[in-house]
């Protein structure tokens, strides 16, 4: 006969298990702020929108690298882009720190199940559409590579820019057929079977859609939502080019918008709109499997887009400048038990604090080389006491560039040694948009010299 205590304590450790944390862990490629719930109250976002109202959205949330490979390396590890190596979409962060402890694989060690459909770490969009890519195998016990319509009709598209590879052209499909034949359609259905088939274990689920990335392909009917003659694109002030330094618009080899026209780009801009749309249902479709398998109160989702995304500001497309459009991008958390009395946080935050949250939030020990915080006091009170900037690095083509943002102040150096190829200062509380450097104007020396001392205690420039 079995001991009663025995079985008291297998009870009482079956118990412990099953109140253990769920993590969906959503990634969105090239997703910037443009969301109803960022206040774009044209987009068309309910979703999105809703998943910010019942949890908490991160207003001002900062990438530490401003495209996909290092973004994302950084959000896996915990570690900044000078610690993984990863500078480039290029580069592996296991030949650099290769017994790193990725965010999957803590839970994975914890007795989590853990697996990825669709983009997490760096995957060439689209051409490893269906592929795994360079991912880190380590990090995952299941992956799932889904493959839609989209990625064998891109003969189809509208192209703009032939002068640039696909994964940088401007330019769309408005696509026949549903959202199930679409690739983002695909990664949410088979994100949908995992969670059915382990719903009853712990797990950590990571879903990874791949709009809305170039090339902008959506069902047409999302096209619809907008108005070509609603759309413009920022206006750009004479002789704009002079004050600021070269390298920070280089990320846009044919300055301005790639030398298309105005209506162009507006398109394009109609077409980034209309696959947020797309991408939007395709999350509400995900939150409601959530909500009928029972799911949602004992499981932490988080979403996040890897960067921040050009829309012609500046004169810039895509990522890779240091201008706020570019670093900053959504982060919205949703964990039981955080009651926050407001749904919005504007404090500084980084997304090398998405693992410290993650493990905080799991009740998980977590490595002690991280360079990120725990956010979990901001989820508990989204207006509590904090004082830490955002640092944010790129080399995009000409020099290295090096950010640091404070609540009032953005201030950039451009090249390797202390701003010798060129120096920006925005006052974030009268110039949002950053279009008055004020690098140059002696009242503010006292600030940039204190901003500087941020930039060389972090990077040592």
């Amino acid at each position: 006969m079995i001991p009663r205590v025995f079985l008291l304590l297998c009870l009482l450790a079956l118990s412990t298990q099953a109140k253990r944390p769920n993590v969906l862990f959503i990634a969105i490629d090239d997703l910037n702020t443009r969301l109803g719930c960022y206040g774009f109250d044209h987009i068309v976002s309910p979703h999105i929108d809703k998943l910010a109202r019942q949890g908490v959205r991160f207003d001002r949330a900062y990438c530490q690298y401003p495209s996909c490979g290092p973004s994302r390396t950084s959000v896996m590890t915990g570690l900044r882009p000078n610690t993984t190596g990863v500078l480039s979409n290029h580069a592996f962060f296991r030949n650099f720190v290769p017994h790193a402890v990725t965010l999957p694989q803590l839970f994975m060690q914890n007795g989590y199940y853990v697996a990825r459909v669709g983009k997490i770490y760096h995957q060439a969009n689209p051409p490893h559409i269906g592929r795994s890519g360079p991912d880190d195998p380590a990090s995952w016990q299941h992956v799932v590579n889904p493959r839609g319509r989209d990625k064998d009709e891109e003969h189809l598209l509208t192209v703009y820019t032939p002068q640039l590879p696909l994964p940088d052209q401007m330019c769309f499909l408005k696509a026949e057929g549903t959202d199930a034949e679409q690739t983002d359609g695909k990664v949410v259905d088979e994100t949908i079977k995992l969670l059915e088939e382990h719903k009853d274990e712990p797990f950590f689920i990571a879903a990874g859609l791949y709009r809305p990335h170039i090339p902008y392909i959506a069902p047409k009917k999302y096209f619809g939502f907008y108005d070509i003659d609603k759309t413009p694109l920022s206006p750009l002030p004479e002789n704009y080019r002079e004050t600021v330094p070269s390298a920070s618009l280089a990320s846009t080899s044919q300055w301005p918008n790639f030398g298309t026209t105005e209506r162009e780009a507006r398109e394009c801009i109609l077409a980034y709109d209309a696959c947020v749309s797309f991408v939007d249902v395709q999350i509400g479709r995900l939150m409601a499997a959530v909500d009928r398998l029972g799911l949602r109160g004992n499981t932490i989702v988080v979403l996040w887009g890897d960067h921040g995304y050009h829309l012609g500001e500046h004169g810039l497309w895509r990522k890779n400048s240091l201008f706020e459009e570019s670093a900053r991008a959504p982060l919205i958390i949703d964990a039981p038990g955080i009651e926050p009395g407001t749904s919005d946080c504007k404090r500084i935050v980084e997304f090398v604090d998405i693992y410290p949250t993650l493990a905080e939030l799991a009740g998980l020990t977590r490595p002690e080389n991280l360079d990120g915080v725990s956010l979990v006091k901001l989820l508990k009170n989204p207006k509590a006491e904090w004082n830490r900037p955002a640092f944010i690095q790129t080399k995009f083509r000409t020099a290295p560039g090096y950010s640091v943002r404070t609540p009032r102040w953005r201030y950039v150096e451009w090249g390797a040694h202390g701003g010798d190829q060129g120096v920006e200062l925005y006052d974030q509380e009268n110039d949002p948009l950053e279009m008055n450097n004020l690098a140059g104007v002696k009242q503010h020396a006292g600030t940039m010299a204190r901003l500087k001392k941020l930039i060389q205690g972090n990077w040592g420039n």
